[in-house]
Order: structure tokens, then C-alpha cells, then sequence
């Protein structure tokens, strides 16, 4: 990939340039990452002239490598304070990298009340105003974007949320479908999008020269060996296209690790309602799709379509976190409500995770009750409207537990947890605490091992162990965030010792390399030091590594359990 959009609100200019030494072989969070420590001020705010929002996709991105198709989004978070990727599938990682872009700079500033969308084409880029599309939802917005630009562009667009600079705003990604069912949900990333005065980005892969592989035959063999992996793992291949992510619903629920009602217990009474077993049934009764990819070359189709009693088309990539946040953390056991609280988040532009821990911190406060879906979904609305309560809402739990002076708060670094309570999944606190992104599952996903047993399996309630096991799935997760790849082959890069030899050879066979795998720990360890690096300049310091007290000294049922990682163990991760 040869070049870099750089695009400057403040100036309405646009250029192409070649990527710098500095940034050449840098993909996906690699690339975000760097560009974000090297040109952001860290003491900037994270919604004025000085931050940037980078895109970049990943180094295996636009080949006929399985699920290589992810893209990165980069910048300072508004809600973390810290530097942030936040990686999605969909059709807009292939479309750049068969345009043989590297990445997308967004910088300056437009004037209030600005709109833009940013055009991408074979071409280069151009900005058009877009004052049309102004408070637009997401799913009409990329209606009208497709009848305007055509059906098989690909679009990252945001909703009213992030025009209204909301600190949990995300940014929308269209599937194979042209439906924007993908999420960058975390961080913030779509309140820096809407500060710039970007609405929407449109990338037409018309005529795309494709990408260069300096050795296909080499490429196209391990591509085949990595596919085959994937296809034989009893996860990827077999229970993820089956019951789709939910599928995590009855098994963390069992484990007593699911997060309930404000992360009060590791069970939740209603979990089968909302589990992956009963989607499918309802999907399949209903005439929906429970087996979808979300982008092209994915061959694990873990994604779905699920339609409402009438046979509305609701949402689709309907998935375990969005399930688990909106619908367990709440005490909301009724799978139509959570998909209409989940297509209401995707439509306003909001966080399904951080909305789900911003609800159940708002129940906890008795602003509505555990179990009230109605409830649920006029907090939403009031983020739509735009009301003093929904803005509230709308920046995320910790701000909402401030307002409300509550201390039972799941967070850290600012960013609400994800599905998985640290209590009773411990090396995915550490994780939580210790990672740069704030609590963020994804930066190292532990549960592969702790629930999963995937590579071999260790009790997920003894803290012993816990640093060390954290920081290898965080070097390898920020390694394989920089290819594109998709968070789930890591069933099969765990399981099969043919897999991750064969993402290496692709590397290899592409870029013409002599890569070992040491070499892609190394990088992961860069891009991992490269980001702690700007936060320790924002002012981050080993106390921002931690949980919030109340799970160190509240006992979780029905393991009684706390998480009692040591600050020594906590502050090793990251000590070389």
C-alpha cells in the first residue's frame, strides 16, 4: 500500500502522499498508533484542532487471506483521555486496501455547523458538503449515501451522537450488504469524527488496481493452510457459524462470569432468553439469518440478520456484547427489546457496551428499574434528542455515575467493562486494567483460555499467573490488530500449530519479508510501548492501572469471589 490521504478541515484541503519512512510497514492499530503519537499533542483536547482521527487498514487487508478484513480507527479517545484504536469489520478495510491506501489522516477542524462527506475513490479524495445529512440516523443516512454514490461503495458514517460530540458516539461500517451493522463502538472515536465535520467517509472501489503480493503462489498456499485451520477449529468452524457470538451467553452464565444487573452477580436468571441457542431458534422461525459474514473473506459467519415478530428486519451482526450489555447487565431478559436497544444504539451512533454499562449504572441510580426495557429505550431516545438527561447518557457511565454520585461504577480508564466480570475471569481484569485502551476485552483476550481453554485451560478465579498469561495475549492481540485480522482466529492460532506459521508466511510471501515469529512479537511489543508511551505523556501513571475498588472488596456470586490481582502483579505487564 503506497499512500497516504491526508485530509485538513481547518484548510478544506485534501492531499495524497507517499508514506513516510516512518510509517512504512505499519498496518490497521500499528499505523493508527503511530500516527496519533507522532503528530497528536497529548495534552490536546480530544475534540479540538489537534487530534486526529487516523484509518488505516490492515497489513493483510484486500487479499484472499480468511477474515483479514478489519480496519483501523485511531485518535485520542474524548472518553479514555488516552490513545485509542478501535477495530470493525465490514466492507471498508478491503475497499482501501485495494485502493493501495495505507491510511486516512483527518486533521483540523471544521467550522459549527459544517457537514462533510469525504469521497475516496481511485481517483484520490474530495470533500462534499453534506449539510443534507445533518442529525441524520445512521441507517437512513447510508440509505441516502447509496442512492446518491451507489450500491457497492462502502461507508463509515456517524449518527447524532457523534455530530453532538458524545464521548461514547462510535462510528458505523457497512457489511457485505451495504447495512451498517458494523461498530467501531469504542472510545469515543465518533465524537473526534464529528468535531472534524465529517458525516460520513465513501470509499467507491470502482476500477481499484487490487493489491500487490510479491510471491501469490507462496500467499495463496498459506492462505489455504490458514483457511483450513479455521474451518477445523470446533469454534470458528463449527460453533461460532452456528449460534453466532451469543453463543458466550449460557456459557459465561454457567461459568458464573456473565455481568448482571450493573455487575451485581455472574448469573443471570434470564440467560437463556437471550442466549445464542434461542436467537437461532427465533432467527430461523422468523425467517432471518443466523449464519452471515460481516465481511468479505470471512469465513467464520458469526454475524446474523434478526427480524422482530413482524418480520421487521431489526439489526444484524447481532452479537455477544451488544446481547450480554443491553440485556443481562440491565436484568432484561427479552430478546426483542435487547435487539431494538441494540438497532437504537447503531442508529443514534452509541457504544452498545458502553450504553449497556451507562444503563445499568443509570438503574443502579433509580433513574429506571433493573428489568425495565421500556425504560431502557426512552434513555436512548432522550441521547437522540439531544436533552440534558441524553447527553448524560450519551458520555458514558462513568460520567453518568458522577452526575448521579454513584460508586458502583464498572470502569476503568473511563471506558465501561465489557462482558466478563474480572472477578471471576481474572486475567481478563488484568487486562482490563493494564491495557492502554481503557477496559477493553478485545486488547487481550484472556477468555480464550479461561472459559474457552483454547491453548490449554487455567482456573479463571486463581489471580496466580494471571500478569504474565495477560501480557502475552496482549502483545499477540496488538500484533494481530496490525494485519486485519479478525479477533476469532485466535481459537485456531491457539489450538493449531499450523496457523500462526501461515499468517507469518503471508506476511512474508506479501511484502517479500524473512519474518519470524518472533519478529510479529516484537512488533506487537512496539505498538503496545508506542501507546503507553503517549499516555504516559497524557499524564497516565500505574494508578490509572487499576480496577474500580468495589470489585477488589465486593464479593461476586455465585463464586464469592473478589479480584485480588496484586498492584505488583498488575504493574509487571508492563515493566519491559
Amino acid at each position: 500500500m503506497s499512500k497516504i490521504i491526508r485530509v485538513n478541515l481547518t484548510k478544506k484541503e485534501v492531499k495524497l502522499e507517499d508514506v513516510s519512512k516512518e510509517y512504512d510497514g505499519l498496518g490497521g492499530r500499528g499505523f493508527t498508533s503511530a500516527v496519533v503519537a507522532a503528530e497528536v499533542n497529548p495534552l490536546c483536547h480530544p475534540l479540538g484542532e489537534e487530534n486526529k482521527l487516523v484509518i488505516a487498514p490492515g497489513l493483510l487487508g484486500g487479499t484472499n487471506c480468511p477474515n483479514s478484513g478489519r480496519v483501523s480507527f485511531g485518535a485520542k479517545s474524548p472518553l479514555t483521555g488516552g490513545i485509542k484504536e478501535s477495530n470493525v469489520g465490514g466492507t471498508l478495510g478491503v475497499r482501501l486496501a485495494k485502493l493501495q491506501i495505507a491510511g486516512i489522516i483527518i486533521e483540523g477542524k471544521a467550522k459549527d455547523g459544517e457537514s462533510y462527506v469525504l469521497l475516496v475513490n481511485k481517483d484520490g479524495a474530495t470533500l462534499k458538503p453534506s449539510n443534507e445529512l445533518k442529525n441524520e440516523l445512521v441507517y437512513n443516512a447510508v440509505e441516502k449515501l447509496r442512492a446518491k454514490y451507489g450500491e457497492k461503495v462502502a461507508i463509515a458514517c456517524i449518527g447524532p451522537a457523534g455530530e453532538a460530540k458524545m464521548a461514547a458516539a462510535n462510528i458505523s461500517v457497512t457489511d457485505i450488504d451495504g447495512v451498517p451493522t458494523r461498530q467501531a463502538g469504542r472510545g469515543g472515536l465518533g465524537a473526534v469524527m464529528g468535531s472534524k465535520g465529517i458525516k460520513a467517509i465513501v470509499v467507491d472501489g470502482t476500477d481499484a488496481p487490487g493489491v500487490n503480493i510479491k510471491d501469490k503462489d507462496s500467499f495463496n498456499k498459506a492462505a489455504k493452510v490458514f483457511a483450513d485451520t479455521l474451518k477445523k477449529d470446533s469454534i470458528s468452524g463449527e460453533g461460532l457459524p452456528l449460534y453466532g457470538t451469543a453463543i458466550l451467553i449460557n456459557i459465561l452464565n454457567e461459568a458464573g462470569a456473565l455481568p448482571t444487573k450493573n455487575f451485581s452477580s455472574g448469573r443471570f436468571e434470564e440467560a437463556n432468553n437471550i442466549s445464542g441457542e434461542t436467537m437461532r431458534e427465533i432467527i430461523l422461525k422468523r425467517k432471518g439469518n443466523p449464519t452471515h459474514p460481516c465481511s468479505p473473506g470471512c469465513i467464520i459467519d458469526c454475524s446474523n440478520v434478526y427480524k422482530l415478530e413482524d418480520g421487521t428486519e431489526i439489526t444484524g451482526g447481532f452479537e455477544y456484547e451488544s446481547i450480554w450489555a443491553l440485556g443481562a447487565n440491565c436484568g432484561i431478559g427479552d430478546l426483542d427489546i435487547v435487539a431494538r436497544l441494540n438497532r437504537l444504539c447503531d442508529d443514534i451512533g452509541l457504544d452498545t457496551i458502553e450504553m449497556g454499562d451507562t444503563i445499568g449504572v443509570a438503574m443502579e441510580a433509580g433513574i429506571i428499574s433493573f428489568g425495565d426495557g421500556e425504560g431502557a429505550i426512552n434513555l436512548l431516545k432522550e441521547a437522540e434528542k439531544g436533552s440534558p438527561l441524553g447527553k448524560i447518557v450519551g458520555s458514558g457511565c462513568t460520567c453518568l455515575g458522577k452526575v448521579y454520585g454513584i460508586e458502583r461504577v464498572p470502569q476503568v480508564k473511563g471506558q465501561g467493562m465489557p462482558a466478563y466480570d474480572p472477578r471471576a475471569t481474572k486475567g481478563t481484569g488484568v487486562t482490563y486494567a493494564t491495557s492502554p485502551m481503557g477496559a477493553d476485552h478485545t486488547a487481550g483476550y484472556v477468555i480464550a483460555m479461561e472459559i474457552a481453554g483454547c491453548g490449554g485451560k487455567v482456573d479463571p478465579l486463581d489471580p496466580k499467573g494471571k500478569a504474565d498469561l495477560s501480557k502475552a495475549f496482549q502483545v499477540a492481540t496488538a500484533a494481530t490488530d496490525c494485519t486485519g485480522l479478525c479477533l476469532f482466529v485466535a481459537f485456531a492460532t491457539l489450538t493449531n500449530e499450523r496457523a500462526n506459521p501461515a499468517v507469518v508466511d503471508m506476511l512474508n510471501a506479501m511484502y517479500g519479508l524473512k519474518l519470524t515469529g518472533d519478529d510479529v512479537t516484537k512488533l506487537g511489543k512496539k505498538v503496545l510501548q508506542t501507546e503507553r508511551d503517549f499516555n504516559k505523556r497524557v499524564g497516565f501513571t500505574k494508578a490509572h492501572d487499576r480496577l474500580p475498588l468495589f470489585m477488589t472488596k465486593e464479593k461476586l456470586p455465585p463464586h464469592n469471589t473478589v479480584f485480588d490481582v496484586s498492584n505488583e502483579d498488575l504493574d509487571s505487564v508492563h515493566e519491559d
